[in-house]
């Protein structure tokens, strides 16, 4: 079995960050919108400047699941001021997890979710949160799995249209990790 690694994505690897982005997002998303709103949701998100600038936020962090020197998934986690909607100034933003399907259903989810819980804890974090796709069930079903649970819902613009996602939070323990 290939042992896969995660490792922080740097901004020299910012194209390689929007290849695996505008991939796993089409995958997961394409089947339940239409093409348009993908399109503009690929071209206002994960373009190389705005990619950029995500990289080089200091309170943002990028990490990718590689196996044999290729992308098979990616995460970003937002501190402090970056997280997207600000519930607790010392909460995590687990702000995307995504896997290639290919890859799906070998706990490479899970080893990006674990990264993420680490670095919540390691920062002391009273809790990591996230926003999922109401509709995005298998999505939703791991992150109970993982103990998250509902608090509240946000709107999230995908083209022209506003979807619903369910803002999730997972509460830490407040020791570090050894």
């Amino acid at each position: 079995m290939n042992e896969i690694l995660i490792v922080p994505a740097i901004t020299a690897e910012v194209e390689l960050l929007q290849q695996i982005a505008r991939e796993t997002f089409q995958e997961s998303f394409a089947a339940d919108n239409t093409p348009e709103n993908m399109k503009q949701y690929l071209q206002d998100n994960f373009s190389i400047a705005k990619l950029t600038a995500e990289l080089t936020e200091p309170d943002s962090e990028f990490y990718f699941a590689m196996l044999k020197n290729q992308p098979i998934g990616y995460m970003k986690v937002n501190f402090r001021s970056a997280q997207s909607e600000l519930y607790n100034s010392r909460a995590v933003e687990l702000e995307r997890i995504y896997v290639l399907k290919s890859h799906q259903g070998k706990k490479v989810g899970q080893q990006l979710f674990n990264q993420a819980v680490n670095l919540a804890m390691e920062a002391r974090a009273p809790f990591l949160w996230l926003g999922v796709w109401e509709h995005n069930t298998k999505a939703i079903d791991f992150y109970r799995k993982n103990g998250f649970s509902e608090f509240t819902t946000h709107p999230f613009q995908l083209g022209t249209e506003i979807q619903t996602d369910l803002i999730m939070r997972l509460n830490l323990p407040l020791h570090k990790l050894q």
